[in-house]
């Protein structure tokens, strides 16, 4: 092995051994269902009211599985309230064309 490709094996071992020492891991914060339910108001809200695409695509385009959330469409309002185990639910109503949809 020549000296310099050492001193490159010598380099990387040094900054992969260097860290913090800290191994515990930060748990996650944000809840799977939340997660979901969030994510599906806000994409079915985008492909409803900002695509303009049927309710029937929208449902296939934003479908989850499990299927977790329940998901319902005012017309009206423009937006869409999503719910998952009875606890967990988020609402997402059209803006504009320019901002599209947005989570409340």
């Amino acid at each position: 092995m020549s000296l310099s490709r050492a001193l490159v094996l010598l380099a990387a071992a040094a900054v992969l051994s260097c860290g913090t020492g800290d191994t515990v891991q930060r748990p996650y914060d944000n809840n799977d269902l939340q997660l979901v339910t969030s994510y599906t108001a806000k994409d079915f809200c985008s492909c409803m009211f900002v695509m303009q695409m049927s309710e029937e695509y929208c449902r296939r385009w934003t479908a989850a599985s499990p299927a977790v959330a329940t998901l319902s469409v005012d017309y009206k309002e423009r937006s869409v309230q999503t719910a998952a185990a009875l606890l967990w639910g988020e609402k997402a109503r059209f803006v504009s064309e320019r901002d599209g949809c947005v989570l409340e």
